[in-house]
C-alpha cells in the first residue's frame, strides 16, 4: 500500500537479521501508563455514563492503573526479571511521582507517549506539534533523567508532520506503525527513524475493550503469536513487541494469564528479552 510514510518491502526480499547472540526471537513489553483528564469523555467501559462529569464510573475504572494495577505489574516484572519498556504521557510524570521513582530504581527505559490520553495529535499544525512534542520531551527528560528515544502517539495518533518532526527533535524510533515483525526505516525528510515492531493487536485496549474478549484469551493470543514467531526465528528472527495498560492487566483477575505467558516465553531457549530501545540500537547499529 502506498503512503509517503514508509516504502513497501516484502520481509522475503530482505536479508535477515541477527540478533546479538544469535536468538531466533526478541520480545519486548510495554507498560502503558497514561493519565486522562478529569471530565473528558475518554476510553471508557461503559460508554452510557461517558460523556457525564463525574462520572465515577468510567474514571475510576482508569484511575485504578496509576493507584493499584501498575504496582502489581510492577511486581511482576520484577518477579520474572523482566525489563519492560515504560510507555507515557509526559503527565504522568508529574501526576504521579512515585511510578517515576520506582521506574528510575529499576533502570526502565522510557519511550514518550504524547501529553496526556485526552489530548490526540491529529489536526495540529505543524509548529504547534513541534512546540508540543518538544515540551512532553523536555518534561520527561526533566523528571527521569533519561532524554526519550521512542515515541508513541497518544491512541496512535499522529499527523502527517509526525515523523519528520520525530526525528528533528532526535527521536531515534517510532512506535505508531504496526506493520512489520522487524524494525526498518520510515521516511523522513531530514534525518533518520525507525519503526519498533509493537502489535496492534496483542494489546490489552483493543483485545478486551474493543473486541470483548477475555483475558485468558489475551494470554493464549501471546503465547500462539509467540510460538509461531519463534519457529519462524529458526531461518530470519522475529520481533515480538506488545502493550499492556495498568488498569487492564494490572486487574487481580487478568493478571494470571500474563504471568503464564511471559513464563512460557522464558522457558524457550534463544529469546532475547529487550526493550525497545535496545532494539531499536541494535537495529541503528548495524543489526
Amino acid at each position: 500500500m502506498s503512503n509517503p510514510f514508509y516504502a513497501y518491502s516484502a520481509i522475503t526480499d530482505r536479508p535477515p537479521l541477527r540478533m546479538p547472540r544469535g536468538e531466533r526471537i526478541a520480545v519486548w513489553a510495554g507498560l502503558n501508563i497514561e493519565h486522562y483528564e478529569y471530565g473528558k469523555p475518554a476510553l471508557s467501559l461503559a460508554q452510557f455514563t461517558a460523556g457525564l462529569t463525574p462520572d465515577p464510573l468510567n474514571h475510576g475504572w482508569r484511575d485504578y492503573g496509576p493507584r493499584v494495577g501498575i504496582w502489581r505489574l510492577v511486581d511482576m516484572f520484577d518477579h520474572l526479571d523482566i525489563q519492560p519498556t515504560a510507555i507515557v504521557n509526559s503527565d504522568v510524570v508529574e501526576q504521579y511521582p512515585a511510578i517515576v521513582r520506582a521506574g528510575i530504581e529499576r533502570g526502565w527505559d522510557w519511550v514518550a507517549h504524547g501529553k496526556n490520553n485526552s489530548t490526540w495529535q491529529t489536526g495540529m499544525a505543524p509548529a504547534e506539534e513541534k512546540a508540543y512534542i518538544g515540551a512532553v520531551t523536555d518534561s520527561i527528560e526533566f523528571a527521569t533523567g533519561k532524554r526519550p528515544k521512542g515515541w508513541l502517539g497518544p491512541a496512535l495518533t499522529a499527523s502527517a508532520a509526525t515523523n519528520d518532526l520525530l526525528a528533528e527533535h532526535g527521536y531515534l524510533y517510532n512506535l505508531d506503525w504496526g506493520v512489520d515483525d522487524e524494525p526498518f526505516p520510515l521516511t523522513v525528510s531530514a534525518g533518520s527513524l525507525i519503526s519498533v515492531p509493537y502489535s496492534t493487536e496483542l494489546n490489552d485496549i483493543p483485545f478486551s475493550v474493543l473486541q470483548g474478549q477475555p483475558a485468558a484469551a489475551f494470554g493464549q493470543a501471546l503465547i500462539d503469536q509467540f510460538d509461531q514467531l519463534y519457529a519462524e526465528g529458526a531461518s530470519r528472527p522475529r520481533v515480538l513487541g506488545f502493550g499492556v495498560h495498568p488498569f487492564l492487566s494490572g486487574q487481580p483477575y487478568r493478571l494470571r494469564y500474563l504471568v503464564e505467558a511471559l513464563q512460557h516465553m522464558a522457558k524457550h531457549e534463544g529469546v532475547w528479552f529487550a526493550t525497545a530501545d535496545e532494539i531499536a540500537t541494535w537495529y541503528r547499529d548495524g543489526a
